[in-house]
């Protein structure tokens, strides 16, 4: 009697810590698959553009660009392989929401750093200093900024890049914003707009694409300075010293010099040398 007594007690203890075990184990799977943390989940999930040929591009077999360069060395230095990284499409209107609803860790989609943004996200970087630039048919007269007034001007909705043009430079440029660069740059070819504007680095890859090949030319103006951050949700700060960290070291062991001949190369893009963390240029 004594016996099945102990036995009885010793079962309910083992109840309970099966039982704890299992919440436990909740929880960690919960973390995890969230890839919340760094090393610790299944899967990072990523925001890129999917439109932006040198920078970041969906394909048939997969994401190319020099954000997708980067953002796939980051992630290997938080614990992911490549495979483990699931990449999300964060246009620009929705990058800030798109962080603040922790739809992704991070977002690595020419992401200019500014005063305005960084009071709603936080940035690591820079690692790409790009300068605003104009691009138009190779037949147009349009050379200089002042040669927008009375034109069409494109660039996507969210960007500051056609509005600092009206507010500084041509007041009676006509604004027309689009959902994409590649419905801009579709306007441009078929004539509804006469310019596209945003970082040259951008424009430089759509105009080496070979169904465009001779039909763009870019200005050659540094009509203002881009500083590519790293947009990471506000008050994550041990996310921004690890992503800063790894910039670092894909600068200091070649991978970035690597990357932006890559992606760049092709286009005969005169890019500035990688920028020191913290160093924006304005």
């Amino acid at each position: 009697m004594k016996l099945r007594k102990v036995t009885a007690a010793a079962a309910a203890a083992l109840v309970l810590s099966l039982t704890a075990t299992a919440c436990g184990s909740d929880d960690d799977d919960s973390d995890a698959g969230s890839g919340s943390t760094a090393g610790g989940g299944d899967t990072i999930k990523i925001g890129i553009k999917y439109d932006q040929p040198g920078l970041g591009l969906k394909e048939p077999n997969g994401y190319s660009g020099f954000d997708v360069d980067v953002a796939t060395y980051v992630a290997k230095e938080l614990g992911y392989d490549a495979d483990q990284i699931e990449w999300v499409e964060t246009k620009s209107a929705d990058r800030e929401s798109a962080l603040a609803r922790g739809d992704v860790k991070f977002i690595a989609a020419t992401y200019s750093i500014t005063e305005e943004r960084q009071e709603k996200v936080d940035f690591a970087g820079p690692y790409l200093l790009a300068h605003q630039d104009l691009l138009t048919k190779t037949d147009s007269d349009i050379t200089e900024a002042t040669d927008l007034n009375g034109k069409r001007l494109c660039s996507v909705t969210g960007s500051t890049s056609a509005q600092n043009i009206k507010d500084e430079i041509a007041p009676d440029a006509q604004l027309r914003e689009y959902g994409t660069y590649s419905e801009c740059i579709a306007g441009l070819q078929s004539g509804a707009v006469d310019a596209v504007t945003t970082d040259d680095s951008i424009l430089a890859g759509y105009a080496a694409q070979e169904q465009y090949k001779g039909q763009f030319k870019l200005a050659g103006l540094k009509l203002s300075n881009e500083n590519y951050g790293i947009g990471v949700k506000k008050g994550d700060t041990e996310t921004v010293n690890n992503i800063n960290t790894a910039l670092e070291k894909m600068v200091s062991d070649g991978a970035w010099d690597t990357a932006v001949k890559d992606n760049f190369g092709p286009a005969d893009y005169k890019n500035e040398p990688a920028p020191k963390i913290g160093d924006i240029v304005s």
